[in-house]
């Protein structure tokens, strides 16, 4: 429970962390940061580190010329293209041994179905799903499980990290000095949260709606 409640004054307080981390390691913070970003789109037990939240903040430390935009975009998309590329090629390699047993949980049919659904909507999966927390962590794995073409992956890998990275990082860069954010920062990260979450749960209740009956 002390771990949950850890979690999420992270999330909710992340410039707090973020600037006893500058305090404390200086110019190292971006490699803490590189690090974090890697590990939460490059490992599939690791999507609960912050990562829409934490671009934001670090955008809105850059304000105060206490982080330079321009490094943090740059080695911050490296991360998220690396760790999606690292998380796609586990998926490869570990995704058959894991399928390999027809168990209630990992069918072989589940990884036909994953195949084609990669085939037939990958870019739009693997752009889209860099902005919902913990898909993002689990769509390049789904990804290599299902033997989606590398090139494809990689190109819309690199658009998504891109774009990821670069609205969160300028958007708290150019928003970040605002004085209403500046005041109401947790707030402000609570609500990029729950954007960032909305269009997983809207999937997820357009999915549980039950389908219409046809009239007999």
């Amino acid at each position: 429970m002390e771990t949950v409640f850890f979690l999420f004054d992270l999330l909710i307080h992340i410039d707090k962390y973020l600037i006893d981390l500058i305090n404390n390691f200086g110019y190292f913070t971006y490699a803490v940061l590189f690090g974090v970003i890697f590990a939460e789109t490059g490992f599939v037990v690791t999507p609960f580190l912050p990562g829409d939240s934490l671009l934001f903040a670090a955008g809105s430390f850059a304000t105060k010329s206490v982080l330079n935009p321009i490094v943090l975009f740059t080695s911050l998309s490296a991360a998220a293209i690396l760790g999606d590329t690292i998380n796609y090629w586990i998926g490869h390699f570990v995704g058959e041994k894991v399928f390999s047993t027809d168990s209630r949980f990992f069918k072989k049919e589940y990884l036909d179905r994953t195949h084609a659904f990669y085939e037939k909507h990958g870019g739009k999966t693997i752009i889209l799903a860099r902005f919902i927390p913990i898909i993002r962590t689990f769509a390049p794995f789904v990804a290599g499980v299902g033997k989606m073409n590398y090139f494809w992956f990689l190109t819309y890998n690199v658009i998504g990290g891109l774009f990821w990275v670069g609205i969160f990082v300028f958007g708290g860069y150019y928003f970040g000095n605002i004085a209403f954010v500046q005041k109401n920062f947790s707030l402000v990260i609570v609500a990029i949260i729950i954007i960032s979450l909305l269009p997983g749960i809207i999937e997820y209740l357009r999915h549980k709606k039950p389908s219409p009956t046809k009239p007999s």
